[in-house]
C-alpha cells in the first residue's frame, strides 16, 4: 500500500494540530502501510522497511513562500547586527513564555553561562543539577568556576529527583539548575519549595523545552531565570541562538550589559550607552538569526501540540509491550515539548536482544533513534576543570580529589538509564497518527522476531 495522502489522512480524522500541519503542507504523512500482521519480516532480516529516509518531516523546516521574505529583507537592509528584529523576537518570546523580559544571545550554552554569572554564582559555590543532561548544562556551571553537584534522577520521568536533590544541599550551595530534559517539565512544585526552604536560586535549563507547560505555566517562567536554545535540532531552530527570560528587570539589564561588552544598560547604571562598567563578553544575536526565529515561531504552537498529542498516543500503545516502559509525565504537566521521545528497553523481554541490536533493527525500519546520553560526571572535562588554578584556589583538596568526587556524585539511577534508554527524534512526532501506530507495531514485530534477530 502506498503512502497515505494528506487528503486521505484528513478524511480519516487527524489530531487537531496535526491536521493543521498537514493541511498547510508543513508535515509529511509518513507511514508506508507495509505491515501485514504477525507474518511480516523485519527489515533487519530482509523485509521491506516501513519508512524511507524521506518519509519523516525534514528538520529544520523551511517554507519558502512563508519564511523567506523577512529573512531576505533583513539581509538586503544591510543592518545585520543586533537591531529591531532582535528586539521584536525578544518581545515575542517573552510573551510566548509568559515572562516580563527576554534577552537573546548566540546560543543556549551562553544563555546558561550568562544567567549563572549574573546571579553572582562563582568560585567557591555549588550548583546542584541533574546528571541526565546535555554537556552544556554542566559546562555552564564550570565556566563560572562553580562546583557541579549531581542529584540522581527519578527513573520514571528521567528528571532530577527532589528528594535526592535536598540531600545534596550544603553551606556552599547557591543554586539549583533544573533541566527540563527531553523537553519534559521537572517536578517544579517540590523543587521550588526546597529552594524557598533553603534560600536557593532556581535556574531553569529549558533549552529542550520550548512551550512545555507545568501547572499552566510555561517552563522557563517559574524560577528566577529560564534559558533556551535555538540550535538547529531544537523545536524552534535558528541554527545557533539562545535566550534568557526572567521577571527580574534588573537581572535582565545586567545580562544585557554582560552580552554587550559590559556597556551600561537600563537599571544597571541608568544609561544605555557610555563607558563599560563590568567584565563581559560580546555574544549578541544577529538580525538575520532573529528573522529566522520569527519565521519559525509562527509554527511552534501547532507543532508543539502535535508532538504532545502524538507522544501521548504512542505511549498509550507502547505501555502494553512487554519490555518497553514509556517515559512518565508528572501530574501537573499540562504539555510536554517532547524534543525527544524516550522509553526504557529491557533486553530480557526481547529474548536477550541487546539495546544496540534493537536500535539497529529500528533504524533498518527507517525510524531515527539512538541510545541517548552517556554518564556525564565521569568524563574528562570535569577532571580538567578541577586541575585548574582557580579551582585549586577556592575548593579544598578533598573536594577536588576526582575519585572522591565520583563517589560523592554517584547516581545509580542515571547510570541505569544511560544503559537502557531509547530516543526518537522530535520530527518523528510530527508524523501522522498512523505513524505512531506504525512505530508501536514495528517494536512488536521486533519483539516477535527477537530470537532470529539476535542470532
Amino acid at each position: 500500500m502506498g503512502h497515505t495522502s494528506r487528503r486521505k489522512f484528513l478524511r480519516q480524522g487527524s489530531l487537531g494540530a496535526a491536521g493543521f500541519l498537514f493541511a498547510s503542507g508543513l508535515a509529511n504523512s509518513s507511514f508506508a502501510g507495509t505491515f501485514s500482521g504477525e507474518g511480516r519480516t523485519p527489515a533487519i532480516l530482509g523485509g521491506r522497511p516501513v519508512w524511507s529516509d524521506t518519509d519523516w518531516v525534514k528538520w529544520p523546516m523551511w517554507v519558502q513562500s512563508e519564511d523567506e521574505k523577512i529573512l531576505i529583507d533583513s539581509v538586503r537592509s544591510g543592518v545585520w547586527s543586533r537591531n529591531k528584529l532582535v528586539d521584536s523576537f525578544e518581545g515575542k518570546w517573552a510573551e510566548v513564555v509568559g515572562a516580563k523580559r527576554c534577552l537573546t544571545v548566540v546560543n543556549g550554552t551562553n544563555a546558561l553561562i550568562t544567567a549563572i554569572g549574573q546571579l553572582d554564582i562563582g568560585p567557591g559555590d555549588e550548583v546542584i543539577t541533574t546528571p541526565y543532561t546535555f554537556i552544556a548544562s554542566v559546562q555552564a556551571i564550570l565556566a563560572n568556576h562553580a562546583m557541579p553537584v549531581f542529584a540522581d534522577i527519578d527513573p520514571a520521568t528521567y528528571q532530577i529527583d527532589p528528594e535526592k536533590l535536598e540531600s545534596k544541599i550544603t553551606k556552599r550551595t547557591k543554586a539549583i539548575l533544573v533541566v527540563h530534559i527531553l523537553g519534559l517539565p521537572a517536578d517544579m512544585d517540590r523543587i521550588m519549595a526546597i529552594a524557598q526552604k533553603h534560600n536557593l536560586l532556581v535556574i531553569e535549563d529549558a533549552c529542550q523545552a520550548h512551550l512545555a507547560e507545568y501547572g499552566n505555566k510555561k517552563v522557563g517562567s517559574i524560577g528566577k531565570a529560564g534559558c533556551f536554545s535555538f540550535q538547529n535540532s531544537k523545536n524552534l531552530p535558528i541554527g545557533e541562538g539562545g535566550a534568557i527570560v526572567s521577571d527580574d528587570e534588573q537581572f535582565i539589564d545586567k545580562c544585557f550589559a554582560a552580552h554587550n561588552l559590559g556597556y551600561a544598560y537600563g537599571t544597571s547604571t541608568g544609561a544605555v550607552a557610555g563607558d563599560s562598567f563590568m567584565k563581559a563578553s560580546k555574544i549578541r544575536l544577529t538580525e538575520y538569526a532573529a528573522a529566522i526565529g520569527l519565521a519559525q515561531l509562527k509554527r511552534l504552537e501547532a507543532q508543539t501540540i502535535t508532538r504532545d498529542e502524538n507522544a501521548r498516543y504512542l505511549s498509550s500503545m507502547l505501555k502494553d509491550i512487554d519490555g518497553v516502559t514509556p517515559i512518565k509525565l508528572y501530574d501537573k504537566v499540562n504539555r510536554g515539548a517532547f524534543h525527544l521521545y524516550s522509553f526504557r528497553y529491557r533486553p530480557e523481554s526481547f529474548a536477550g536482544l541487546s539495546r544496540q541490536k534493537f536500535l539497529e533493527a529500528l533504524r533498518k525500519e527507517g525510524l531515527p533513534c539512538s541510545g541517548g546520553y552517556k554518564v556525564m560526571h565521569t568524563q574528562e572535562f570535569m577532571k580538567d576543570a578541577f586541575a585548574s588554578r582557580i579551582y585549586k584556589s577556592f575548593y579544598t583538596k578533598k573536594m577536588l580529589d576526582f575519585d572522591d568526587y565520583l563517589r560523592r556524585n554517584s547516581c545509580p539511577e542515571n547510570e541505569a538509564l544511560c544503559k537502557d534508554a531509547v530516543w526518537l527524534t522530535q520530527n518523528v512526532l510530527l508524523g501522522s497518527r498512523r505513524d505512531m501506530e506504525g512505530i508501536a507495531e514495528a517494536i512488536r514485530n521486533i519483539s516477535r522476531n527477537a530470537d532470529r534477530i539476535k542470532d
